[in-house]
């Protein structure tokens, strides 16, 4: 009995599988990869990131293509819808939109992919031998006094750079060299030119630059020659080659690169007017800090000016003679009431010594009686002899006397002319 072969077994797909699958073959085609197509622009648009979205079409078929914004160039600003280009890059699928698409790197116009693509061959070659390095330009100078222009003495962008830059700057000094800056022998008559303008040493920058024009008017400015005259230029270069939207290799080589020859003088000159706004308020600003800086500087040295006077010999002196002063006022006045105390306290010792005198007790009627030969006071009778010669001491003068008789005391009295005689003697030894 025959036995029935096995139902073959269905494998199913997501939608993003199989998407993979045809972009992997399609990036694996050698074919599909690096190629150039030709076709008419329809729908060009430029998004706001930049990036570029168009189709290309012919009579039978149209392909969808997206150019990235970094291999945009200013160039590309001249396309349009209707334009026929062809364009370099790769197939490859959007898988999000499940579509295949040309992934653009250049655009020419049709008929001259071949210079473009020995443009663009040229352009790769210089910049790996550093020619357009960012590292390698240089500074304009800011205070210019020598300015030279290498353009076509015909040319509207002469009348332009030399307007603005006399405006500007009135001082600055303006050296013309003329050259061919289009056809045959403008590469030439440009390279020769750049190198008279280096050799005026005057020279302090130099202005490069010619109108707007097609691209054939413009291509002498992608010349190898030029690019290279440019680099080895002395004076640093400011390149303004036609107007914004055009690019060349000129412009990649100078130093700087101008939308247009009035903003290549722009650049190259200062502006005067500007200047003097600017010089007046850095004046106003420094006049502000100066005066900030002195009145700071006025407080700090009145400060130390007062700290000084506080510990100068002069102040010290000072000080002390005041000091002085006080405590000689302060003496004074303490000896004043020392002196009124004393002066109280002797009247007080007065009064008592007075009523202690003897003289008072000779005002009474008292005498003091004294041996002539020795003044001793006589006490009692006793002390002197009959015809002994004594001095009796009045309140009022004194007498001399001879003793005739002595005499005892009578009776009671002697005790109280005892006490007489005493008080006497007291009184001759206070005299």
């Amino acid at each position: 009995m025959l036995k029935s072969a096995p139902a073959p077994k269905i494998e199913i797909y997501t939608v993003s599988q199989v998407t993979r699958v045809v972009r992997r073959l399609l990036e694996q085609e050698p074919r599909l990869q690096g190629i150039m197509v030709r076709g008419e622009l329809a729908n060009f648009r430029r998004h706001s990131s930049g990036h570029l979205y168009f189709t290309l079409k012919d009579e039978a078929a149209r392909l969808r293509c997206v150019m990235f914004r970094s291999r945009c160039i200013p160039w590309y600003g001249e396309l349009s819808d209707g334009l026929e280009v062809v364009v370099a890059g790769s197939i490859g699928v959007y898988e999000a939109g499940g579509e295949y698409q040309l992934y653009a790197e250049e655009i020419f116009p049709a008929g001259r992919g071949a210079l473009y693509l020995a443009l663009e061959q040229l352009k790769a070659r210089l910049a790996a031998e550093g020619l357009f390095e960012p590292s390698r330009k240089r500074p304009l100078p800011r205070w210019p006094r020598c300015v030279g222009v290498v353009t076509s003495l015909d040319g509207a962008a002469l009348r332009d750079i030399i307007t603005i830059s006399r405006r500007r700057w009135p001082g600055v000094r303006l050296i013309i060299a003329p050259a061919l800056v289009q056809g045959e022998g403008a590469p030439e008559s440009i390279v020769q030119t750049l190198r008279a303008v280096n050799a005026q040493p005057e020279v302090d920058v130099i202005i490069l630059g010619r109108g707007g024009g097609s691209v054939e008017e413009l291509w002498s400015f992608n010349d190898e020659r030029v690019v290279r005259a440019i680099c080895a230029s002395r004076a640093p270069v400011v390149s303004a080659v036609g107007h914004e939207t055009d690019f060349t290799l000129a412009d990649l080589a100078a130093d700087l690169r101008a939308a247009t020859p009035s903003a290549a003088a722009e650049l190259a000159v200062p502006d005067c007017a500007g200047l003097k706004k600017e010089v007046a308020g850095l004046t106003l600003r420094l006049r502000r800090t100066l005066e900030r800086a002195v009145m700071t500087r006025r407080e700090r040295l009145a400060r130390r000016t007062g700290q000084l006077l506080a510990v100068s010999p002069q102040q010290r002196v000072r000080q002390l003679r005041q000091r002085l002063d006080e405590l000689a006022s302060r003496q004074v006045a303490a000896w004043s009431r020392w002196l009124a105390g004393r002066r109280e306290r002797l009247a007080l010792l007065s009064g008592k010594l007075q009523a202690l005198s003897p003289l008072r007790t000779l005002e009474r009627g008292y005498s003091v009686c004294r041996r002539a030969s020795d003044g001793r006071v006589v006490r009692e009778f006793l002390q002197v002899g009959p015809g002994e010669e004594v001095e009796v001491i009045l309140a009022r003068g004194a007498l001399k006397c001879s003793v005739r008789e002595r005499r005892p005391p009578a009776g009671g009295g002697a005790g109280r002319g005892k006490a007489m005689g005493e008080e006497n003697g007291r009184a001759a030894d206070g005299l």
